[in-house]
């Protein structure tokens, strides 16, 4: 093997077990966030994003941008979120053609009964990864 077909190697392997610690802990999240709070990580992960920012409300695509999905499945997310009354849309004042997504009071509460688990189980996934010695490197790293 050549040292380029080396670093190849080792960036794939490092792929795979980042990936390894993320298929942990999300599914982990899924879990915990379903049982205790009924939030997917997708629904809580929107729920964080818009709580960051100023006046807790952005507009649709910068929200897709910020929680990786595509247009549509934000769409749908954000549908099943307004339908529970956790956020709202409206039209943005300057720009007819924009559409902000925010917070409603309710989803704050959520969110804020919902983060101190999500917190814990990161916590908890990343002590057990570290006990794992594929993992450990990586789990040290992010701590670093």
């Amino acid at each position: 093997m050549s040292l380029k077909d080396d670093a190849f190697a080792a960036r794939a392997q490092g792929w795979r077990t980042l990936a390894a610690l993320h298929a942990r802990i999300e599914a982990e999240l899924e879990r915990v966030l379903s049982a205790e709070h009924g939030l997917s990580v997708s629904e809580y992960t929107v729920l964080d994003v818009l709580s960051r920012q100023d006046g807790f409300h952005l507009r649709m695509h910068q929200l897709a941008n910020a929680v990786v999905l595509s247009q549509s499945a934000t769409t749908r997310l954000v549908n099943r979120l307004e339908d529970r009354d956790l956020l709202q849309r409206y039209l943005c004042p300057t720009d007819r053609r924009g559409i902000y997504t925010e917070l409603t009071p309710q989803g704050r509460a959520l969110l804020e009964s919902s983060r101190p688990t999500h917190d814990r189980v990161i916590n908890e996934a990343l002590a057990e990864a570290a006990e794992l010695p594929e993992l450990k490197p990586l789990v040290e790293a992010l701590g670093a």
